[in-house]
Protein backbone atom coordinates (compact mmCIF):
# COMPACT_ATOMS: atom_id res chain seq x y z
CA UNK A 1 0.00 0.00 0.00
CA UNK A 2 2.74 2.27 1.01
CA UNK A 3 4.52 1.53 -2.23
CA UNK A 4 1.40 2.40 -4.36
CA UNK A 5 1.02 5.66 -2.50
CA UNK A 6 4.75 6.38 -3.42
CA UNK A 7 4.27 5.39 -7.18
CA UNK A 8 0.94 7.59 -7.33
CA UNK A 9 2.97 10.48 -5.58
CA UNK A 10 5.61 10.29 -7.93
CA UNK A 11 3.50 10.07 -11.13
CA UNK A 12 1.46 12.96 -10.00
CA UNK A 13 4.72 15.14 -9.38
CA UNK A 14 6.07 14.19 -12.95
CA UNK A 15 2.45 15.08 -14.50
CA UNK A 16 2.67 18.64 -12.19
CA UNK A 17 6.64 19.01 -13.84
CA UNK A 18 5.50 18.33 -17.17
CA UNK A 19 2.34 20.66 -16.80
CA UNK A 20 4.55 23.19 -15.65
CA UNK A 21 7.11 22.42 -18.03
CA UNK A 22 5.01 23.20 -21.39
CA UNK A 23 2.94 26.28 -19.56
CA UNK A 24 -0.43 27.54 -20.24
CA UNK A 25 -2.17 26.65 -23.82
CA UNK A 26 -4.89 28.51 -24.59
CA UNK A 27 -7.73 29.09 -27.83
CA UNK A 28 -8.52 31.85 -29.59
CA UNK A 29 -11.85 31.69 -30.60
CA UNK A 30 -12.35 35.13 -31.67
CA UNK A 31 -11.09 38.21 -33.09
CA UNK A 32 -8.52 39.71 -31.43
CA UNK A 33 -8.22 36.93 -28.98
CA UNK A 34 -10.20 35.38 -25.92
CA UNK A 35 -11.11 38.74 -24.68
CA UNK A 36 -11.11 40.88 -27.58
CA UNK A 37 -7.68 42.69 -26.78
CA UNK A 38 -5.41 41.02 -28.61
CA UNK A 39 -3.80 39.57 -25.62
CA UNK A 40 -3.09 35.83 -25.79
CA UNK A 41 -3.46 34.24 -21.69
CA UNK A 42 -0.30 31.42 -23.02
CA UNK A 43 2.80 30.86 -20.89
CA UNK A 44 5.57 28.81 -22.13
CA UNK A 45 6.24 30.40 -25.35
CA UNK A 46 9.91 30.45 -26.55
CA UNK A 47 11.69 33.75 -25.35
CA UNK A 48 13.47 33.99 -28.41
CA UNK A 49 13.10 32.63 -32.16
CA UNK A 50 16.44 31.17 -33.59
CA UNK A 51 17.88 33.13 -36.81
CA UNK A 52 15.53 31.70 -38.94
CA UNK A 53 12.53 31.93 -36.95
CA UNK A 54 10.53 29.13 -35.50
CA UNK A 55 9.93 25.62 -36.54
CA UNK A 56 7.61 25.89 -39.22
CA UNK A 57 4.89 22.75 -39.10
CA UNK A 58 3.25 23.41 -42.66
CA UNK A 59 2.14 25.69 -45.31
CA UNK A 60 -1.35 25.90 -47.21
CA UNK A 61 -1.67 27.77 -50.36
CA UNK A 62 -5.18 27.39 -51.31
CA UNK A 63 -7.44 29.02 -48.62
CA UNK A 64 -8.82 31.31 -50.70
CA UNK A 65 -8.63 35.18 -50.95
CA UNK A 66 -8.64 37.64 -48.52
CA UNK A 67 -7.68 39.46 -45.31
CA UNK A 68 -9.68 37.54 -42.15
CA UNK A 69 -7.79 36.22 -39.24
CA UNK A 70 -8.33 32.66 -38.20
CA UNK A 71 -9.80 31.82 -34.86
CA UNK A 72 -8.69 28.41 -33.51
CA UNK A 73 -10.57 26.43 -31.10
CA UNK A 74 -9.20 22.65 -30.30
CA UNK A 75 -7.83 20.83 -33.34
CA UNK A 76 -10.08 22.87 -35.91
CA UNK A 77 -8.95 26.37 -37.33
CA UNK A 78 -11.61 28.57 -38.63
CA UNK A 79 -10.90 30.89 -41.56
CA UNK A 80 -12.98 32.87 -44.66
CA UNK A 81 -11.79 33.23 -47.79
CA UNK A 82 -13.34 34.04 -51.18
CA UNK A 83 -12.28 32.46 -55.07
CA UNK A 84 -13.62 35.30 -57.30
CA UNK A 85 -16.19 37.68 -56.78
CA UNK A 86 -19.38 35.19 -56.40
CA UNK A 87 -17.63 32.75 -53.66
CA UNK A 88 -17.12 34.07 -50.54
CA UNK A 89 -17.20 31.52 -47.70
CA UNK A 90 -16.10 30.05 -43.98
CA UNK A 91 -14.07 26.89 -43.65
CA UNK A 92 -12.61 24.58 -41.29
CA UNK A 93 -9.17 23.63 -41.58
CA UNK A 94 -7.12 20.71 -39.41
CA UNK A 95 -4.50 22.07 -37.27
CA UNK A 96 -2.38 19.10 -37.55
CA UNK A 97 -1.75 19.94 -41.45
CA UNK A 98 -4.18 22.45 -43.07
CA UNK A 99 -6.40 20.47 -44.37
CA UNK A 100 -9.92 21.40 -45.40
CA UNK A 101 -12.67 19.87 -43.06
CA UNK A 102 -15.31 21.63 -44.29
CA UNK A 103 -16.41 24.78 -46.28
CA UNK A 104 -19.52 26.61 -46.31
CA UNK A 105 -20.31 28.94 -48.79
CA UNK A 106 -21.82 32.55 -46.77
CA UNK A 107 -22.65 34.36 -50.49
CA UNK A 108 -20.70 37.14 -52.64
CA UNK A 109 -17.93 38.79 -52.05
CA UNK A 110 -19.26 42.66 -50.93
CA UNK A 111 -18.76 45.88 -53.18
CA UNK A 112 -15.75 48.14 -52.97
CA UNK A 113 -16.15 51.42 -54.38
CA UNK A 114 -13.69 51.46 -57.61
CA UNK A 115 -11.26 53.42 -55.98
CA UNK A 116 -10.73 50.66 -52.95
CA UNK A 117 -9.10 47.67 -54.83
CA UNK A 118 -9.09 45.44 -52.42
CA UNK A 119 -12.46 43.58 -52.56
CA UNK A 120 -12.14 40.70 -50.33
CA UNK A 121 -13.13 38.36 -47.11
CA UNK A 122 -12.14 40.26 -44.10
CA UNK A 123 -14.20 38.88 -41.27
CA UNK A 124 -13.24 36.81 -38.29
CA UNK A 125 -15.01 33.66 -37.35
CA UNK A 126 -16.66 33.67 -33.59
CA UNK A 127 -16.24 30.46 -32.33
CA UNK A 128 -18.80 29.51 -29.46
CA UNK A 129 -19.03 25.88 -28.28
CA UNK A 130 -21.51 23.86 -31.05
CA UNK A 131 -21.98 27.27 -32.65
CA UNK A 132 -19.32 29.60 -34.99
CA UNK A 133 -20.91 33.02 -36.58
CA UNK A 134 -19.52 34.52 -39.88
CA UNK A 135 -20.08 37.33 -41.07
CA UNK A 136 -18.94 37.89 -45.23
CA UNK A 137 -18.06 41.56 -47.06
CA UNK A 138 -21.71 41.47 -48.33
CA UNK A 139 -23.44 41.39 -45.00
CA UNK A 140 -24.15 37.70 -45.22
CA UNK A 141 -24.22 36.79 -41.45
CA UNK A 142 -24.51 33.08 -40.47
CA UNK A 143 -24.76 30.80 -37.73
CA UNK A 144 -23.16 27.32 -38.82
CA UNK A 145 -22.41 24.14 -36.41
CA UNK A 146 -18.78 24.08 -35.84
CA UNK A 147 -18.12 20.78 -36.06
CA UNK A 148 -19.77 20.02 -39.48
CA UNK A 149 -20.56 24.07 -40.97
CA UNK A 150 -24.61 23.25 -41.11
CA UNK A 151 -26.21 26.30 -41.44
CA UNK A 152 -28.23 26.94 -38.47
CA UNK A 153 -29.69 30.55 -39.40
CA UNK A 154 -28.69 33.52 -41.93
CA UNK A 155 -29.34 37.05 -42.19
CA UNK A 156 -28.40 39.71 -43.92
CA UNK A 157 -27.80 43.42 -43.02
CA UNK A 158 -28.34 45.41 -45.92
CA UNK A 159 -31.65 43.52 -46.83
CA UNK A 160 -32.75 42.69 -43.04
CA UNK A 161 -31.79 45.82 -41.41
CA UNK A 162 -31.05 48.50 -43.92
CA UNK A 163 -27.63 48.21 -43.13
CA UNK A 164 -24.72 50.85 -44.60
CA UNK A 165 -21.19 50.80 -45.53
CA UNK A 166 -18.58 52.70 -46.12
CA UNK A 167 -15.90 52.02 -49.62
CA UNK A 168 -14.89 48.69 -48.52
CA UNK A 169 -17.85 46.56 -47.64
CA UNK A 170 -18.36 44.98 -44.30
CA UNK A 171 -15.47 43.68 -41.98
CA UNK A 172 -16.59 43.54 -38.45
CA UNK A 173 -16.32 40.21 -36.44
CA UNK A 174 -19.31 39.05 -34.91
CA UNK A 175 -19.13 39.62 -30.95
CA UNK A 176 -20.84 37.28 -29.20
CA UNK A 177 -21.79 38.12 -25.31
CA UNK A 178 -23.72 35.61 -23.10
CA UNK A 179 -26.85 34.30 -25.17
CA UNK A 180 -26.75 37.42 -27.59
CA UNK A 181 -25.34 38.65 -30.78
CA UNK A 182 -24.26 41.92 -31.71
CA UNK A 183 -23.48 43.50 -34.88
CA UNK A 184 -23.42 46.88 -37.12
CA UNK A 185 -25.42 46.69 -40.20
CA UNK A 186 -24.55 50.72 -40.08
CA UNK A 187 -27.34 53.43 -40.99
CA UNK A 188 -30.43 54.65 -40.18
CA UNK A 189 -32.54 51.95 -39.24
CA UNK A 190 -30.53 49.79 -36.51
CA UNK A 191 -26.69 51.11 -36.57
CA UNK A 192 -26.46 48.33 -34.17
CA UNK A 193 -28.26 45.48 -33.77
CA UNK A 194 -28.56 42.14 -31.03
CA UNK A 195 -29.80 38.96 -32.00
CA UNK A 196 -30.72 35.82 -30.36
CA UNK A 197 -27.53 33.90 -31.12
CA UNK A 198 -29.28 30.69 -31.43
CA UNK A 199 -32.11 31.75 -33.54
CA UNK A 200 -31.16 35.12 -35.22
CA UNK A 201 -34.30 36.90 -33.51
CA UNK A 202 -34.31 40.54 -32.92
CA UNK A 203 -33.26 41.16 -29.66
CA UNK A 204 -32.89 45.42 -29.85
CA UNK A 205 -32.26 47.81 -32.84
CA UNK A 206 -30.14 50.77 -32.36
CA UNK A 207 -30.46 53.99 -34.20
CA UNK A 208 -27.42 55.62 -33.53
CA UNK A 209 -27.98 59.73 -33.67
CA UNK A 210 -25.75 60.80 -37.01
CA UNK A 211 -27.03 57.64 -39.03
CA UNK A 212 -23.61 56.10 -39.07
CA UNK A 213 -22.47 53.97 -42.32
CA UNK A 214 -20.52 50.75 -40.51
CA UNK A 215 -16.63 51.37 -40.74
CA UNK A 216 -14.45 48.40 -40.19
CA UNK A 217 -13.90 47.57 -36.87
CA UNK A 218 -15.28 45.53 -34.34
CA UNK A 219 -17.37 46.17 -31.06
CA UNK A 220 -16.51 45.43 -27.65
CA UNK A 221 -17.83 45.28 -24.37
CA UNK A 222 -17.11 47.65 -21.41
CA UNK A 223 -18.22 47.30 -18.24
CA UNK A 224 -17.80 50.78 -15.85
CA UNK A 225 -19.80 52.15 -13.38
CA UNK A 226 -22.03 49.64 -12.89
CA UNK A 227 -23.08 49.71 -16.57
CA UNK A 228 -22.67 47.17 -19.44
CA UNK A 229 -22.03 48.82 -22.61
CA UNK A 230 -20.97 47.69 -26.21
CA UNK A 231 -18.45 50.09 -27.18
CA UNK A 232 -17.77 50.19 -31.31
CA UNK A 233 -16.36 52.51 -33.83
CA UNK A 234 -18.68 53.72 -36.58
CA UNK A 235 -17.83 55.50 -39.71
CA UNK A 236 -18.01 59.05 -38.17
CA UNK A 237 -16.65 58.33 -34.69
CA UNK A 238 -16.40 56.31 -31.97
CA UNK A 239 -19.70 55.62 -29.79
CA UNK A 240 -21.65 53.34 -26.47
CA UNK A 241 -24.66 51.86 -26.26
CA UNK A 242 -26.54 50.76 -23.46
CA UNK A 243 -26.41 46.48 -23.06
CA UNK A 244 -29.63 45.90 -22.59
CA UNK A 245 -31.46 47.86 -24.70
CA UNK A 246 -29.47 49.36 -27.07
CA UNK A 247 -29.96 52.84 -26.07
CA UNK A 248 -27.39 55.49 -27.48
CA UNK A 249 -25.20 56.82 -24.43
CA UNK A 250 -22.14 58.96 -26.00
CA UNK A 251 -19.88 59.74 -28.86
CA UNK A 252 -16.43 61.04 -30.02
CA UNK A 253 -15.80 61.94 -32.70
CA UNK A 254 -11.99 63.09 -32.43
CA UNK A 255 -10.31 60.26 -34.31
CA UNK A 256 -12.27 59.63 -37.04
CA UNK A 257 -12.10 63.51 -38.34
CA UNK A 258 -9.98 63.62 -40.99
CA UNK A 259 -10.55 60.33 -43.34
CA UNK A 260 -13.53 58.03 -41.25
CA UNK A 261 -11.07 54.86 -42.36
CA UNK A 262 -12.09 53.79 -38.58
CA UNK A 263 -10.33 50.13 -38.33
CA UNK A 264 -8.36 49.64 -35.36
CA UNK A 265 -10.85 48.32 -32.53
CA UNK A 266 -11.04 50.57 -29.62
CA UNK A 267 -8.62 49.38 -26.37
CA UNK A 268 -10.77 50.15 -23.01
CA UNK A 269 -9.58 49.83 -19.28
CA UNK A 270 -10.96 51.80 -16.11
CA UNK A 271 -13.48 53.25 -18.13
CA UNK A 272 -11.37 54.68 -20.32
CA UNK A 273 -11.81 53.91 -24.07
CA UNK A 274 -8.51 54.58 -26.90
CA UNK A 275 -9.52 54.33 -30.74
CA UNK A 276 -7.16 55.42 -33.54
CA UNK A 277 -7.10 55.70 -37.27
CA UNK A 278 -4.70 56.72 -40.10
CA UNK A 279 -5.42 59.99 -40.81
CA UNK A 280 -6.44 61.37 -37.20
CA UNK A 281 -4.20 59.68 -35.15
CA UNK A 282 -5.14 58.18 -31.44
CA UNK A 283 -7.12 59.69 -28.75
CA UNK A 284 -8.19 58.90 -25.60
CA UNK A 285 -11.92 59.50 -23.92
CA UNK A 286 -12.54 59.11 -19.95
CA UNK A 287 -15.93 57.69 -19.15
CA UNK A 288 -18.48 59.73 -16.61
CA UNK A 289 -21.54 58.75 -15.56
CA UNK A 290 -24.24 61.03 -13.24
CA UNK A 291 -27.80 60.43 -13.27
CA UNK A 292 -27.64 57.89 -15.59
CA UNK A 293 -25.64 59.65 -18.01
CA UNK A 294 -22.76 59.10 -19.83
CA UNK A 295 -20.19 61.73 -21.06
CA UNK A 296 -17.19 61.04 -23.01
CA UNK A 297 -14.35 63.57 -21.71
CA UNK A 298 -11.12 63.99 -23.97
CA UNK A 299 -7.45 63.04 -22.17
CA UNK A 300 -5.38 63.32 -24.84
CA UNK A 301 -5.27 62.84 -28.88
CA UNK A 302 -2.13 62.98 -31.22
CA UNK A 303 -1.09 61.26 -34.57
CA UNK A 304 2.03 59.66 -34.04
CA UNK A 305 -0.06 57.55 -31.51
CA UNK A 306 -0.65 54.00 -32.27
CA UNK A 307 -2.99 54.34 -35.55
CA UNK A 308 -2.45 51.57 -38.45
CA UNK A 309 -4.57 48.94 -39.17
CA UNK A 310 -3.10 46.85 -37.38
CA UNK A 311 -4.42 47.84 -34.06
CA UNK A 312 -2.54 48.08 -30.37
CA UNK A 313 -2.73 46.25 -26.89
CA UNK A 314 -2.39 47.34 -23.60
CA UNK A 315 -0.19 45.55 -21.48
CA UNK A 316 -0.18 47.04 -17.71
CA UNK A 317 0.28 50.73 -18.00
CA UNK A 318 1.44 50.92 -21.42
CA UNK A 319 0.40 50.53 -25.33
CA UNK A 320 1.99 48.92 -28.24
CA UNK A 321 1.21 49.56 -31.72
CA UNK A 322 2.60 51.10 -34.83
CA UNK A 323 1.88 54.44 -35.87
CA UNK A 324 2.72 54.33 -39.85
CA UNK A 325 6.18 52.55 -39.94
CA UNK A 326 6.90 52.55 -36.61
CA UNK A 327 6.27 50.81 -32.88
CA UNK A 328 5.40 52.91 -30.51
CA UNK A 329 5.16 52.19 -27.01
CA UNK A 330 2.94 54.71 -25.34
CA UNK A 331 1.97 55.25 -21.59
CA UNK A 332 -2.20 54.86 -21.83
CA UNK A 333 -3.28 56.93 -19.28
CA UNK A 334 -1.16 60.28 -20.66
CA UNK A 335 -0.65 58.99 -24.21
CA UNK A 336 3.47 59.66 -23.76
CA UNK A 337 5.52 58.30 -25.51
CA UNK A 338 7.64 55.72 -24.36
CA UNK A 339 10.16 54.51 -27.08
CA UNK A 340 9.76 54.31 -31.29
CA UNK A 341 11.67 52.24 -33.48
CA UNK A 342 10.85 51.20 -37.29
CA UNK A 343 10.96 47.50 -36.76
CA UNK A 344 9.57 45.72 -39.17
CA UNK A 345 7.43 48.80 -40.08
CA UNK A 346 3.37 49.47 -39.97
CA UNK A 347 1.76 46.05 -38.70
CA UNK A 348 -0.75 44.22 -36.80
CA UNK A 349 0.17 43.08 -33.20
CA UNK A 350 -0.76 40.56 -30.45
CA UNK A 351 0.81 39.80 -27.09
CA UNK A 352 1.35 36.66 -25.62
CA UNK A 353 4.07 35.64 -22.49
CA UNK A 354 5.74 39.10 -22.29
CA UNK A 355 6.60 39.16 -25.89
CA UNK A 356 4.72 41.39 -28.87
CA UNK A 357 4.38 39.34 -32.13
CA UNK A 358 4.27 41.67 -35.22
CA UNK A 359 3.13 41.22 -38.82
CA UNK A 360 4.30 43.74 -41.08
CA UNK A 361 1.88 44.53 -43.46
CA UNK A 362 4.26 45.34 -46.28
CA UNK A 363 6.94 42.39 -46.61
CA UNK A 364 4.99 39.76 -44.93
CA UNK A 365 7.86 40.19 -41.74
CA UNK A 366 7.01 38.49 -38.57
CA UNK A 367 8.65 39.77 -35.30
CA UNK A 368 8.91 38.94 -31.63
CA UNK A 369 9.80 41.87 -29.40
CA UNK A 370 10.03 42.23 -25.46
CA UNK A 371 6.93 44.09 -24.35
CA UNK A 372 8.83 46.39 -21.96
CA UNK A 373 8.72 50.36 -21.67
CA UNK A 374 12.45 50.28 -21.14
CA UNK A 375 13.10 50.17 -24.78
CA UNK A 376 13.02 48.38 -27.82
CA UNK A 377 14.26 44.89 -27.35
CA UNK A 378 13.81 42.24 -30.52
CA UNK A 379 14.10 38.93 -30.08
CA UNK A 380 13.70 37.58 -33.27
CA UNK A 381 12.35 37.95 -36.86
CA UNK A 382 11.63 35.73 -39.81
CA UNK A 383 9.76 35.84 -43.72
CA UNK A 384 7.81 33.33 -44.32
CA UNK A 385 8.74 31.47 -47.33
CA UNK A 386 7.05 31.47 -50.31
CA UNK A 387 4.65 34.94 -50.06
CA UNK A 388 2.12 35.53 -52.85
CA UNK A 389 2.41 38.36 -54.83
CA UNK A 390 0.06 40.86 -53.14
CA UNK A 391 -0.39 43.70 -56.22
CA UNK A 392 -1.49 46.51 -54.91
CA UNK A 393 -2.61 45.61 -51.23
CA UNK A 394 -0.63 44.48 -48.50
CA UNK A 395 -0.97 41.50 -45.61
CA UNK A 396 -3.24 43.02 -43.38
CA UNK A 397 -4.44 39.66 -41.69
CA UNK A 398 -3.29 39.97 -38.16
CA UNK A 399 -1.16 36.60 -36.10
CA UNK A 400 -2.70 34.27 -33.98
CA UNK A 401 -1.21 32.60 -30.85
CA UNK A 402 -3.25 29.41 -30.24
CA UNK A 403 -1.63 26.06 -28.43
CA UNK A 404 1.50 26.93 -28.47
CA UNK A 405 1.28 27.85 -32.10
CA UNK A 406 1.67 30.99 -34.24
CA UNK A 407 -0.78 30.98 -37.40
CA UNK A 408 0.33 33.86 -39.96
CA UNK A 409 -2.42 34.34 -43.01
CA UNK A 410 -1.31 36.29 -46.44
CA UNK A 411 -3.88 36.52 -49.10
CA UNK A 412 -4.54 32.60 -50.14
CA UNK A 413 -1.35 31.34 -47.36
CA UNK A 414 -1.49 30.29 -44.25
CA UNK A 415 1.82 29.23 -42.23
CA UNK A 416 1.67 27.46 -39.21
CA UNK A 417 4.77 27.44 -36.46
CA UNK A 418 5.95 25.53 -33.27
CA UNK A 419 6.39 28.88 -30.80
CA UNK A 420 6.04 26.49 -27.77
CA UNK A 421 8.99 26.35 -25.43
CA UNK A 422 9.96 22.76 -24.22
CA UNK A 423 12.39 23.84 -21.44
CA UNK A 424 10.89 26.54 -19.76
CA UNK A 425 14.86 28.37 -19.45
CA UNK A 426 14.20 28.96 -23.42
Amino acid sequence: MNHSKQWIGLLVGCISLLAAGRGFAADWPQWRGPQRDGISRETGLLREWPAEGPKLLWQVKDIGHGYSTPAVVGDRLYVLGNRGQANEFVQALDIKDGRQVWSMRLGNVGPNTPAANYPGARSTPTVDGALLYALGSDGNLACLESATGKLRWQKNLRADFGGRTGNWAYAESPLIDGNVLVCTPGGSEATLVALNKRTGDVIWKSAVPGADPAAYSSAIIVEFGGLKQYVQFLGNGVVGVDARSGKFLWRDDRTSAKNQVNIPTPVASGGHVYTASGGSGGGLVKLTIQQGMVTAEPVYAAQKLPNSIGGSVRIGEYLYGTAGPVLVCVEFATGTIKWEDRSIGAGSVLSADGRLYLHGETRGDVALVEATPEGYREKGRFTPPEVPDRGPSRSWAYPVVANGRLYIRDLGSLWCYDVEARDRTQ
